[in-house]
């Protein structure tokens, strides 16, 4: 791979990283409106509230930035940016198409992704810690332990489509995919999207950040653009769940579209993912913390090793 083309890749997954979560940022908003009956997303701009992003990002530069006196600096401010940048180097991870459709191939692209991925807990400790508020101290911790408790489900069952392909390269999952892996991988899949919705503090896991709890959490001393880049990596992670899990366990580019236009078909399986995603959010009430911390444990951990034992059984089996 020469310096050009590593430079347009790099290009190219950037523009995908300051797009695509703005479009199901707007996204949400739309078919929240529809669902919920909310007026307001619909009206900004004119035809369909077509203006509405604009409209907050503007809100969100006019905001003063205030870092409260008491908070240590330094780390304050670099907190937004430890849980927004580990997607940017998921993405380049990800394949989107054949034939070396992706940012960078990497052997152990898998293990990478999912290293990378739990970088961004530290973020959350960060704004939590240097905040010099006990709320948001609290916040911080209660999200700690929910990003480290659905952690592990989400290993064991990418382990299982790992262990199904014979291989921890992302590109080879995708080459080794079989639509008869659907049946006995759906346990994974299931496991694998709930627990990236529990990561991403996503209702109806939300608690952590629940208004009624504990104001906003680990970023309640946060306004302004350092606050839009919290939400910002909430709609970059939406993005990177949904691909991870079109990838992984959809095939990725397989399906009715040639190869050459493969990427269209990734997109799509990514973008149908994020709109459950969102459909989730305005159907189902939030767990309380008790019930979200036990979901974890005795029911998508036992599940995820018994979709691993399947996968074990099946791979002996045709072997």
């Amino acid at each position: 791979m020469n310096l050009f083309d590593t430079v347009l890749r790099c290009v190219a997954t950037l523009v995908v990283f300051l797009t695509l979560p703005l479009v199901i940022g707007q996204a949400e908003h739309k078919v929240m409106a529809h669902m919920q009956g909310r007026l307001g997303p619909m009206y900004a701009g004119g035809f369909h509230g077509w203006a509405q992003l604009i409209a907050d990002g503007v809100k969100f530069a006019q905001k003063e930035d205030i870092v409260p006196a008491g908070a240590d600096r330094r780390i304050f401010q670099l907190a937004p940016a430890v849980s927004l940048l580990p997607y940017l180097f998921v993405l380049l991870a990800i394949p989107v198409g054949p034939d070396g459709f992706v940012g960078q191939a990497i052997d152990a692209g898998l293990f990478f992704v999912l290293a990378v991925m739990g970088v961004g807990v530290i973020g959350k400790l960060m704004a939590g810690w240097a905040s010099a508020n006990k709320f948001s101290l609290l916040g911080g911790l209660r999200t700690a332990a929910q990003l480290m408790s659905y952690e592990l489900p989400m290993v064991l069952a990418a382990a299982s489509v790992a262990m199904a392909a014979g291989t921890l390269s992302l590109p080879g999952i995708v080459d080794a995919w079989e639509w008869y892996w659907l049946p006995w991988q759906i346990i994974g899949a299931f496991v694998f999207f709930t627990a990236g919705l529990a990561e991403l503090q996503r209702p109806p896991f939300d608690m952590p950040v629940a208004d009624s709890e504990i104001i906003f959490g680990a970023y309640t001393e946060y306004t302004g653009l350092r606050f839009a880049l919290f939400l910002l990596s909430e709609y970059v992670g939406i993005l990177v769940v949904s691909g991870l899990t079109a990838v992984l366990f959809l095939g990725g580019w397989h399906g009715p579209l040639p190869d050459q236009l493969g990427w269209l078909w990734t997109l799509l399986k990514t973008f149908a993912l994020a709109f459950v995603v969102i459909w989730l959010r305005v159907t189902y009430p939030r767990l309380r913390e008790d019930q979200l911390m036990r979901f974890a444990w005795t029911v998508l951990i036992p599940l995820a090793l018994v979709q691993l034992a399947l996968t074990g059984i099946i791979k002996v089996a045709i072997s």
